[in-house]
């Protein structure tokens, strides 16, 4: 086997309440691709993740997903215009400079999972 065979790897993002998590996914810019017993495939952009319904609030609330951008600027914009604090009650951080060469933000879904949205600058070493 070698790096060839692999074409796609997806994290299982959990759901406390599976329904309410569709539609923050879908308000977030997310289509849902399929959904059954329990599983649902979300794309955008090429890029999807799995989200399944089944909650442990110890691992959701230590549950981190990292979204890399080219303008984060942008998607802070539309985070904010898609209301999913108000809506959600989910946490959302301010844009910041990190020590990493990354500028980014952080949004909680409604379970709990932190998503870390960044775009990175120039002076550091991207991988």
């Amino acid at each position: 086997m070698n790096q060839a065979d692999i074409f796609e790897i997806k994290a299982f993002v959990p759901a406390r309440d599976f329904t309410t998590s569709l539609v923050f996914y879908a308000d977030m810019g997310f289509e849902v691709r399929s959904n059954a017993g329990g599983i649902a495939y979300l794309c955008r952009d090429g890029y999807s993740f799995l989200l399944q319904e089944i909650f442990v609030e110890s691992h959701a609330h230590n549950f981190q997903m990292h979204i890399l951008v080219k303008d984060v600027e942008a998607w802070y914009a539309k985070v904010c215009e898609a209301k999913l604090v108000e809506k959600y009650s989910v946490r959302l951080t301010p844009i910041k400079t990190q020590p990493y060469y990354m500028r980014d933000f952080t949004v909680s879904d409604p379970s709990g999972v932190c998503w870390i949205i960044g775009e990175n600058i120039p002076g550091g070493l991207h991988v």
